[in-house]
């Protein structure tokens, strides 16, 4: 995929029984319903108080293209991220949703203006959240905790739903935008992070250049290309590591293997994982 369609890298996930541990995670909810009781104290005070003052339902694309773009702005400075997109690039982008299956656009409004914007889509059985942005304006509302609430309400009620995604493990995120998702009532459900790079720069992937990037991210920590190429370098190793040790693992000579017993291609994902205990893994 890389090769034929010229990117740089691939980033993706595979399940938790695959090795080696990288840390990674899916913000997810799949319970049965969810509503207040399903929240902590801390959330629950703060939903409550997001309900009084603000207004939530879903608002037509036309509208949050035109007036979310300040949202976006506002949250990306607040976040202390530095993202190269233009006005014409949100335009653009989110102008060709529109009329597309599955795209709902959902705000949380203060007085008729847009305090928190959310855009969700949703597939076979899973509904995502995909941008939520919310202006420094009104975090005192808790603008941010009300729409969360109200959209997962509603989505997890549906039924052609059973789950949904809230983002991964990001890359160059604060820690703060995942903890806001945990405390909303969902879950980190452990995943393994894979990263492919393309032929030609899969040479420079190693240790000596993740050093490097860490050391850009240090001087510019607002770099969020920064950030993302050092999350994406220290995946790669940990990718290749792991590459190596089930190679290594499933090549068994056969007189490690008695009659009877299963052959090296049968081993199952328990049993290569005690195998490698003593395998040293880059953590970096």
């Amino acid at each position: 995929m890389v090769s034929r369609h010229g990117a740089t890298a691939l980033r993706y996930s595979t399940p938790a029984d695959r090795l080696p541990e990288t840390g990674g995670y899916h913000v997810v909810f799949a319970g049965p319903d969810y509503d207040l009781e399903t929240l902590g104290s801390w959330a629950r005070k703060n939903v409550r108080r997001g309900l009084r003052s603000c207004t939530v339902g879903q608002i037509p694309f036309s509208r949050y293209i035109e007036e979310g773009w300040a949202l976006r702005v506002d949250t990306l400075a607040r976040q202390q991220r530095r993202v190269p997109e233009t006005k014409d690039d949100w335009h653009r982008k989110n102008s060709a949703a529109i009329g597309l299956e599955g795209f709902e656009v959902w705000a949380a409004e203060v007085d008729h203006r847009l305090a928190a914007t959310l855009l969700t889509f949703q597939m076979d059985g899973w509904g995502y959240m995909l941008y939520q942005q919310c202006h420094r304006d009104y975090l005192r509302e808790h603008a941010n905790n009300a729409l969360s609430f109200e959209v997962t309400q509603t989505l997890i009620r549906r039924p052609n739903i059973r789950g949904i995604f809230y983002g991964m493990r990001s890359l160059d995120a604060p820690a703060s935008v995942d903890e806001f998702k945990l405390r909303m009532g969902y879950e980190a459900k452990p995943v393994r992070q894979r990263v492919v790079f393309h032929p030609r720069l899969a040479p420079l992937v190693n240790r000596f250049t993740h050093r490097v990037a860490k050391s850009l991210v240090a001087v510019n920590p607002a770099s969020r290309f920064l950030a993302k190429a050092e999350g994406m370098l220290r995946l790669g190793l940990a990718s290749h590591s792991a590459s190596a040790a089930e190679i290594q693992v499933l090549q068994i000579s056969p007189s490690q293997v008695s009659p009877g017993q299963v052959s090296p291609s049968q081993v199952s994902p328990s049993q290569l994982r005690r195998t490698r205990q003593s395998e040293p893994v880059s953590r970096e």
